[in-house]
């Protein structure tokens, strides 16, 4: 149904869902979840996440082969992912038993050399892939999993295009993160001055195209000019948001932004980002990876503290959106539409929030701290380019803070020389480097504030 600018601005103008009334219910096990781009995977050790609260690990055999395994030793339930690789085999570190990307268990050294090894000292596994510079884990049973279904662009595999990857973790549930990126009536306003300019807010044409169990497909577009282009805006179940802009900024250019998203636990979420176009590419390839996620970070930094107050004001006052909410036609109808999605299709999930219905229970904040809003647990630590970029700074850092001292100390010694001036200056020069260095090294910490 096609969705215009006339009429009543109100919730009660934007119900327009094409689902069947037929019941239908999302699967969450059947279906693929992104882990982490494929060069942020740490190599020779094992790599913990998380999937709805449960642990998990990641590592790679001797072969290259993936695994992905629950993070829990069946000896005594120690995690996985503290232990180590040994010749391909992932060792727990508490009694050394070893297991294969299967979960099947080589080792026991405890055992003695001729007895078996008992056919349930395993840990369950789950099918893992690469597509598309991408890691994916399917989190249901093994014999049902279809390569096929992976979500996939093809402009990532034409060489035209650029892709810029960018991973970072947000600090709530996985809808509001899905909300906010079905949002872009937020842009000019919450983002003035870096993405958006506020001159630029405005009614919206938005178009719901298709809803079904398998995802939401629309479009939009600003009204303020004739003739504006659209802008493609898809959901895909259970967790991509994936834009298309065609001939923009002019004709012939395509620019598109790919968000996946992993539910780590309840009040956190991993968010995978791919911006990929077919113009300006010279200028990415220039950039280093890690200086372009400092933008990208402030970006997501003017979203985090509103998402966190929307989740945290919500589960206070324990109601349904639908009586919160006062949504408009020409800015919310993608949002609506999703929370209804949820409504209709994810009554499966262990935890979510959709528009009349929900299914959450409060974070005990004695067991479970609030997640660091901070950088560097967000996005840092988990960015093999920023964690590299980070680990140098703090070394040179270090390096010119001792190379001051002992400028210092030389220009002391040898006060009544002619070597003494020339010191002082390096050491001067070596503080305002150090200095120079420090401001750097907080960009990898330190979110950015902004009101």
């Amino acid at each position: 149904m096609e969705i215009t600018s006339q009429g009543q601005e109100t919730e009660q103008a934007i119900v327009t869902s094409s689902t069947p009334e037929t019941s239908q219910e999302f699967n969450w096990k059947n279906c693929w979840y992104p882990i982490t781009f494929l060069q942020d995977l740490p190599k020779n050790r094992p790599y913990s996440f998380s999937l709805y609260d449960e642990p998990l690990v990641l590592f790679r055999n001797q072969d290259g082969k993936l695994g992905c395994l629950i993070d829990r030793c069946p000896h005594r339930a120690a995690k996985l992912s503290d232990g180590q690789m040994m010749d391909g085999k992932i060792e727990c570190l508490y009694h050394g038993w070893q297991f294969e990307t299967d979960g099947q268990c080589l080792h026991i050294p405890q055992l003695p050399k001729d007895a078996k090894i008992p056919t349930n000292a395993c840990v369950k596994s789950f099918v893992v892939v690469e597509s598309q510079g991408l890691i994916w884990m399917w989190a249901g049973e093994g014999e049902t999993s279809d390569e096929k279904t992976i979500p996939t662009i093809l402009e990532f595999n034409n060489s035209d295009f650029i892709i810029n990857d960018f991973m970072t973790e947000r600090p709530y549930d996985q809808t509001y993160v899905i909300e906010n990126l079905l949002d872009p009536a937020h842009i000019p306003i919450r983002h003035d001055g870096f993405e958006g300019n506020r001159e630029n807010a405005q009614p919206l044409e938005i178009q719901i195209i298709e809803t079904s169990v398998e995802g939401m497909r629309g479009r939009y577009r600003n009204t303020k000019k004739p003739n504006e282009n659209w802008i493609n805006l898809d959901f895909v179940a259970p967790n991509s948001v994936i834009y298309h802009l065609y001939d923009t900024p002019k004709s012939g250019y395509y620019l598109g932004l790919a968000l996946y998203s992993l539910p780590l636990s309840k009040g956190r979420c991993r968010v995978l980002s791919r911006f990929y176009g077919n113009f300006s590419t010279w200028k990415i390839k220039l950039q280093p990876r890690w200086f372009s996620h400092f933008y990208r970070n402030l970006v997501i930094e003017e979203d985090l503290p509103i998402a966190v107050g929307q989740q945290a004001q919500i589960e206070r006052l324990g109601q349904s959106l639908k009586s919160l909410y006062f949504p408009l036609k020409t800015s919310d109808l993608y949002a609506v539409e999703y929370r209804k999605w949820l409504d209709k299709f994810g009554t499966s999930l262990p935890f979510y929030q959709g528009y009349a219905t929900s299914k959450f229970e409060i974070i005990d904040q004695k067991t479970n701290p609030a997640i660091p809003l901070n950088r560097f647990d967000r996005h840092t630590k988990i960015c093999s380019s920023c964690n590299r970029a980070y680990q140098v700074t703090k070394s040179v850092k270090q390096i010119l803070v001792g190379l001051a001292i002992a400028l210092a100390a030389l220009a002391i010694l040898t006060d009544d020389s002619g070597i003494s001036p020339v010191a002082v200056a390096a050491s001067l020069s070596a503080v305002a480097l150090a200095f120079a260095a420090q401001k750097l090294k907080t960009k990898f910490e330190d979110s950015h504030t902004h009101h």
